[in-house]
């Protein structure tokens, strides 16, 4: 008994199952973006939009398929339309504003009606089809499309269907709280442009999912740290911190455990809700850079008052120091239910410092 018919062997299963698995577009494919296809890997079909062509082939390195375009020029974003049902949205903001246009545009072109331009694009051929048509392709003029036989043919899969989008904010939205506890549903008061950009890509998703456009789910997110993501740099420079007495308390979250919760939010997350991305650990921000300083044997850093390092420091530095809260994680554990692999930022300093 024939186990195959002709035409359909073992490399066909393969590409069908690839084929089924679950469609995941990672906007802002960045260190964390990386670490949700990680964690991905096997378990879905992956694209990434990026606005760096030389990032193309590290991404098929990975196993994702490149998209390249620009949150900053809308037309460049077409074939993200009906491209997959779920959307991991990692970008920033563009850097000057109060108004989210990065976000305006991904929403947009997710739920535009239709998809423009894909009638310019061609599946490429292949076998003997691809090699008939050489002949014809050396006289012929074509439009080139940075991955656009692969793109174009997955464009539109999903038309129609809402798309879920996890959003990945900041917890700076909710301004300086004076170091008290807080939980998702603390009124937001942004005190900079930053923050104030991200109230705007939230009240976006909020208004396009509460038009049924969407679903959106929206991860606040404090300081995000990993092995490649310590302030050794700024230990190394002796930049100081503040006195106790005018400190302030600072949130974090591993990188890879960020990376779960995302993933996490765009299976379980209910509708239009907010998560604090954060984990369990109290620490003044002095404190935190002493914990990382004694891990690896690094001079702790001076400490100076506020006066003076609004003398000293950059603004941007200052913008930190300037916002205290601490936050709760019980939607976190008690939706979501994740277990985090870093409770806190000493048992990864524990672990970093047997590695080191």
């Amino acid at each position: 008994m024939r186990i195959f018919d002709r035409g359909y062997n073992a490399s066909t299963m393969k590409a069908t199952r690839t084929l089924r698995r679950p469609r995941v577009l990672i906007v802002g494919c960045g260190d964390v973006g990386m670490r949700c296809v990680r964690q991905l890997q096997r378990r879905a079909r992956l694209y990434a939009l990026t606005h760096h062509a030389e990032r193309r082939d590290e991404l098929r390195a990975a196993g994702v398929t490149p998209i390249v375009g620009d949150l900053d020029a809308r037309k460049s974003l077409w074939r993200l339309a009906g491209l997959a049902p779920t959307v991991l949205h990692l970008a920033p903001p563009q850097k000057t504003g109060d108004i989210d246009m990065r976000t305006r545009s991904l929403i947009a072109t997710l739920t535009a009606p239709r998809i423009r331009h894909a009638r310019h694009v061609e599946a490429q051929p292949t076998g003997r089809l691809r090699s008939a048509r050489q002949g014809i392709r050396a006289r012929k003029t074509s439009v080139i499309v940075p991955d656009g036989g692969i793109a174009a043919a997955a464009a539109g899969h999903y038309a129609g269907v809402r798309p879920r989008i996890v959003y990945a904010s900041t917890t700076g939205v909710y301004g300086d709280c004076g170091g008290a506890w807080l939980d998702e549903t603390r009124p937001i008061a942004p005190a900079n442009e930053r923050a104030k950009r991200r109230v705007s890509a939230e009240t976006q998703l909020r208004r396009a999912a509460a038009r049924r456009a969407i679903a959106a789910s929206i991860a606040r997110i404090p300081g995000i740290y990993a092995g490649n993501r310590l302030p050794l740099a700024r230990l190394e420079r002796r930049t100081p911190a503040l006195v106790d007495a005018d400190d302030v308390y600072t949130n974090h979250i591993h990188a890879d455990d960020l990376a779960a919760i995302l993933l996490r939010m765009a299976t379980h997350g209910r509708p239009s809700r907010v998560i604090h991305a954060s984990d369990d650990t109290t620490l003044k921000m002095g404190e935190y850079f002493d914990r990382v300083a004694d891990a690896f044997g690094v001079e702790r850093p001076p400490r100076i008052t506020r006066d003076e390092a609004e003398r000293q420091l950059e603004p941007m530095m200052l913008s930190f120091m300037r916002e205290s809260r601490r936050l709760v994680n019980g939607r976190l554990k008690r939706e979501l239910r994740v277990q985090l692999r870093y409770p806190s930022v000493d048992d990864f300093l524990r672990t970093a410092a047997r590695r080191a």
